[in-house]
């Protein structure tokens, strides 16, 4: 047995090395410091929930909007097969007394698809899901009316974009020849019917019950798309019994896009698809219910 060396304290208090097996936690620099008397600084675990910025929002609700919507077959077959056999049909089989039929009837079918993209599927879209709960839960994860209306219109005209490119394909196959100044002028009667058909199928499956939509729906886009045909394959009505059937809504749009391919601007049936765009929005909004009576 040795003594110290001639390096080493006898009277140092003697050190315990540090055990391998122990871990030891790193300090986190993030954690505030607590203050004097070992409290938490006040506040620092209130919640402190904040809605997402309305953009943001928007957005998600139109891209969940638009995947629901181009999934769903018979909205599908309403919004767009059945637009194309109007367009062939009516263009290849001699029922049209026209020249040219393609040239009024490819506006025509292009109308009933954003009518019924927008009016019709939407209708019963939303009756149904408030009649099985999904718009209740939707409206209490904290997305309001405004975002769930702007968000299904954002979708409609999504779903327009893949109807006009393929319309205008099948078209331009039956021998169409677009002029090029009626192009801005369609688009601008294509949003206002997106917003006006949105607006009206929302009002109808917001605040009826599904069995009453259903049947109300088909009815009811069964007599637009009469009054629509009615009016292209009889170019000859009188003015004063057009500008009557121009209140319609699809007569409107139909009359709008006829114009606008052929190179002018209809005026009145441009105000009458914004009245009505602007009459079913606030209506929607005002009146629309996530949930149905007997929730």
């Amino acid at each position: 047995m040795t003594g110290p060396t001639a390096h080493e304290d006898p009277r140092a208090t003697p050190t315990t090395p540090a055990d391998p097996a122990t871990p030891t936690t790193p300090a986190d620099p993030a954690t505030p410091a607590a203050p004097a008397g070992g409290r938490f600084r006040p506040g620092l675990f209130t919640p402190n929930p904040t809605p997402a910025p309305p953009g943001r929002l928007l957005l998600s609700q139109a891209r969940i909007e638009t995947l629901l919507f181009l999934r769903h077959g018979e909205q599908q077959l309403l919004s767009l097969v059945i637009p194309v056999c109007l367009l062939i049909g009516m263009t290849l089989l001699p029922i049209v007394d026209l020249d040219d039929p393609v040239r009024r009837v490819f506006p025509m079918a292009l109308g009933v698809a954003v009518m019924s993209a927008g009016f019709t599927g939407q209708a019963i879209a939303v009756a149904f899901d408030r009649r099985y709960g999904a718009l209740k839960r939707i409206g209490a994860s904290g997305v309001p009316t405004w975002a769930l209306i702007a968000g299904k219109i954002m979708a409609v005209a999504a779903a327009v974009v893949v109807q006009i490119v393929v319309l205008t394909v099948v078209a331009l196959i039956l021998g169409w020849r677009p002029v090029a100044a009626g192009i801005p002028l369609a688009l601008i009667f294509i949003i206002v019917g997106v917003a006006a058909f949105t607006g009206l199928g929302l009002l109808l499956g917001g605040t009826l019950s599904s069995e009453l939509v259903l049947a109300l729906g088909n009815t009811i886009w069964f007599a637009l798309m009469g009054a629509a045909v009615a009016v292209t394959l009889e170019p000859g009505i009188p003015d004063g019994l057009m500008q009557v059937l121009t209140v319609i809504p699809s007569v409107a749009l139909t009359q709008g896009l006829i114009g606008a391919a052929a190179g002018y601007f209809p005026g009145q049936a441009v105000a009458v698809l914004a009245a009505w765009a602007v009459l079913g929005v606030l209506a929607a909004m005002k009146h629309f219910s996530f949930t149905m009576d007997r929730d």
